[in-house]
């Protein structure tokens, strides 16, 4: 069993975020879904990204290590899109991360410190012509963490849906998802409890 935080994309908490919560609570994983943006849930991308701005990708940031104050250390960080941000930041900052979770975004790792740390597991997942992942170059970050962590594998859909993993919009891919979810939860299952630093 894995304890998990589950940080929601520019969209906010919609019922596919939700769906992929209740699919790793089913394969018997605590899983914590802050709430980023107050309630707040957007029909598109565009109306999501606006109001992230608004609020700015630093607060977000924040707002993410805020809402794990009190867990326990022995957390995998688990992110979609926007939510890598506190994901990817927590895990490579916040002490005794067991892992991270990355979907369909990645940012460089120098952007939270000196690198990505030693002995820290991670999956990265992403569609190989997604126009956000490719073309804003989480796909040459999240090959650079992969080459350089024995234990990062980055793995990369056919398709050029951004959000597709969320049943409840229109990128969804059920295909992709299906084996995007498989591959997590053995990631989750090769790696016991236990902290890494």
């Amino acid at each position: 069993m894995a304890e998990i935080v589950l940080f929601h994309h520019a969209q906010g908490v919609t019922p596919g975020i939700v769906a992929l919560a209740e699919e790793f609570r089913s394969a018997g994983h605590i899983v914590h879904m802050p709430d980023l943006f107050d309630g707040n849930v957007f029909d598109t991308l565009g109306e999501g990204m606006a109001y992230a701005e608004s609020i700015g990708f630093g607060e977000i940031v924040q707002r993410g290590v805020r809402a794990v104050e009190g867990l326990s250390n022995d957390l995998v960080y688990a992110g979609f899109s926007l939510g890598v941000l506190p994901a990817q930041c927590l895990a490579q900052t916040r002490e005794g991360a067991r892992g991270a979770l990355l979907f369909h975004a990645c940012v460089r790792a120098a952007e939270f410190g000196s690198g990505w740390p030693g002995g820290l597991p991670a999956q990265i997942h992403a569609m190989d012509a997604d126009p956000f992942f490719v073309g804003d170059g989480d796909i040459d970050a999240a090959r650079a963490i992969a080459a350089g962590a024995d234990d990062v594998k980055l793995f990369l859909y056919p398709g050029d849906r951004h959000l597709f993993s969320d049943r409840s919009l229109a990128d969804h891919d059920a295909a992709a998802t299906e084996t995007m979810m498989r591959r997590s939860i053995d990631f989750l299952k090769n790696h016991p409890v236990g902290s890494h630093r």
